[in-house]
């Protein structure tokens, strides 16, 4: 509606900077999980039931898996510290540090005031998917969890089982909070498995088939005590319709792993933000 101006081009043509210089960020600790991670064993598991959500409490030191079976699924992940629900997984800022989806050796970031890792990832069988050519990728943290809200804004029906819905009862139950209480927790989410994007002509947030199948998984390293809760998403695979009962769903299972002793004998929890938090006051 605006005619461009004589120097468009010229403004257009500005150079892109990344934002945060990563190279700042204090290491990751990437090589010592790898070594730890092959001395690790099962000590539990949780099973989340198709279009529902379950809650997990995953140790510091510990690792969680997150597993594909009986067929393709995708989920939404929060992350709390066990002993705080008021620091959690701060998917703004773990995009902005990182990409728009994540992989191998990236952090998942709390929420301010702390500010620090809460698990890295340290493996994941679909990292050789890269970016395809509809610019769709893999684990995002683009995209904010299906919610009843925005499907009864679009929709006009209610439906109980968008993740939102799914981890609100996940945590009401790991905790007994008030329905309205435990909803105010629930955040945005990592899309564990999902394929998304932005159109190349439009740029609207999109997704497609998810290319997970059973067998499939991503593994965190725990930087600190997590209570972490998962939905098997409505969408199932999401590559066709979404937030209603029409498309196939399967289970997704969590798996807790304890490795050895020995192998993290020099390693410490990551601290909170050092920042004095004054403001300028």
């Amino acid at each position: 509606m605006t005619e461009a101006p004589t120097d468009a081009d010229a403004r257009r043509a500005a150079r892109p900077l990344v934002c945060y210089q990563v190279e700042q960020l204090p290491p990751n600790n990437l090589e010592l999980y790898q070594q730890a991670r092959t001395t690790a064993a099962a000590v539990g598991e949780v099973v989340v039931p198709p279009r529902d959500g379950r809650c997990f409490e995953v140790p510091a030191g510990h690792f969680f898996r997150i597993h594909s079976v009986d067929g393709p699924q995708v989920g939404d992940l929060n992350l709390w510290n066990a002993h705080d629900l008021g620091e959690r997984f701060f998917s703004g800022k773990t995009r902005q540090l990182h990409a728009t989806h994540v992989s191998t050796g990236d952090r998942l970031w709390s929420s301010l005031p702390g500010l620090r890792p809460m698990a890295t990832i340290t493996h994941d069988t679909l990292d050789w998917y890269g970016w395809d050519a509809d610019g769709g990728g893999i684990h995002d943290v683009i995209g904010t969890r299906c919610d009843p809200y925005t499907n009864h804004l679009l929709k006009g029906v209610d439906y109980h089982h968008c993740c939102h819905s799914n981890l609100t009862r996940a945590l009401v139950a790991a905790t007994g909070l008030p329905a309205a209480e435990a909803e105010l927790h629930v955040h945005d989410v990592l899309n564990v498995f999902m394929c998304t994007g932005f159109t190349l002509d439009t740029h609207q947030y999109f997704m497609k088939a998810s290319p997970v199948r059973p067998g499939d998984f991503i593994e965190f390293f725990a930087e600190m005590d997590l209570l972490g809760a998962l939905s098997a998403c409505p969408g199932g695979d999401c590559g066709s319709s979404h937030s209603d009962d029409s498309t196939p769903c399967y289970p997704l299972r969590v798996e807790i792993l304890e490795p050895a002793e020995a192998a993290l004998a020099n390693w410490t929890p990551p601290p909170r933000s050092g920042y004095s938090r004054s403001h300028g006051l």
